[in-house]
């Protein structure tokens, strides 16, 4: 079976996100050397980034894919993060995605993180 393309493996990741498959989505991030960068956080493994992630599902609406672009290992993606919380309303957020082989190695997210840190009170996790 050939390798999966560095594009359709992110958008299997953003739909299982989006569907809350969390063990699916898990399978397709590495499980050495993966990194997430947040505008004011950073995770050093998946597990870490897919427990935040499964403490966010208690809002998520929806996620709504509008552009998925890739260059070679890189992938980009724009993305609609709909909630249930109203302060926060929908986000707009901007991922980059670095694959390797048939893995995704590095996760950096851009977003306004003011209304998130102030929905958390001023507390997000980062990596120590």
């Amino acid at each position: 079976m050939a390798a999966q393309q560095p594009k359709d493996l992110v958008a299997r990741f953003i739909a299982d996100i989006r569907a809350q498959r969390l063990d699916e989505a898990k399978e397709l991030l590495a499980a050495e050397g993966f990194e997430y960068v947040g505008p004011n956080m950073r995770f050093l493994s998946r597990d870490d980034m897919l427990t935040y992630q499964f403490g966010m599902f208690a809002i998520q609406k929806d996620l709504v894919l509008r552009q998925l672009s890739a260059d070679g290992e890189h992938v980009f993606a724009i993305l609609d993060y709909r909630t249930y919380f109203e302060p926060i309303g929908d986000v707009r957020l901007a991922v980059w995605f670095r694959v390797r082989g048939d893995k995704i190695q590095c996760v950096e997210t851009f977003y306004n993180a003011a209304v998130i840190e102030n929905m958390l009170g001023g507390s997000l996790p980062s990596a120590d």
